[in-house]
């Protein structure tokens, strides 16, 4: 699903991101990215996404090379994609719901099947109660299961997943993680990056990386 072969990114002559990076995703992993800020994991995910480009090596993303993908193939590579950032850029002008069936509009598909999936998204959450919802009225562990919803409504094959819990309480943070599990019991391939020691206890698979380099791959 995702392969990352002797990849580096260099943003200025004195800053490297990522170092010979090799590793490989099957799909259907939940893979776990740890490591102290800065040492490169928003920037693995952001590769993954062709929101930025390798300086060397290649990323293999569906068997598409990341490096030679044209920008207006870019929004297909996206639509398998479900994107999680700690900013979960939710417009406040609008309810959840709206929020999330904004994806499906952007693709072409009706109001009527997106309010059908974007109600199914939420359900899977929890949220649908609040569908109605202003997105300033929900609290911050909710606004990020509303960007899960979003993140997922199209139906992704892969979930990136950039520190989804932080600032989160304990008990909210286990809620997006549940959210996130489920997702992957039913075959999507998710990495999602964290800081959070009790997440990365409990991983069957956690990809450690320090000042831009693979530590350990477990």
């Amino acid at each position: 699903m995702i392969e990352f072969r002797n990849v580096s990114k260099h943003y200025a002559a004195d800053t490297t991101a990522l170092r010979d990076i090799s590793l490989t995703v099957a799909k259907g992993e939940l893979v776990f990215l740890a490591g102290p800020s800065g040492a490169g994991k928003s920037t693995l995910l952001k590769m993954i996404a062709a929101m930025e480009r390798p300086s060397a090596g290649q990323v293999i993303v569906n068997g598409q090379d990341i490096a030679r993908i044209k920008p207006a193939a870019v929004p297909f590579l996206r639509r398998n994609l479900g994107l999680i950032f700690q900013q979960q850029r939710l417009l406040t002008d609008r309810s959840i719901l709206a929020n999330v069936m904004l994806p499906l509009l952007v693709t072409g598909a009706s109001r009527a099947q997106a309010e059908q999936r974007a109600r199914a998204a939420l359900d899977k959450v929890g949220l649908l109660e609040r569908a109605d919802a202003q997105p300033l009225a929900l609290s911050g562990g909710e606004q990020q299961r509303v960007s899960i919803a979003r993140a997922i409504v199209n139906r992704p094959q892969v979930i990136l997943a950039d520190e989804p819990t932080a600032n989160l309480d304990r008990a909210s943070a286990d809620k997006v993680l549940d959210a996130l599990k489920a997702f992957h019991s039913v075959g999507v391939t998710c990495l999602i990056s964290s800081h959070d020691e009790q997440m990365l206890d409990a991983a069957a698979r956690v990809i450690h990386l320090k000042q831009g380099q693979l530590e350990v791959a477990a």
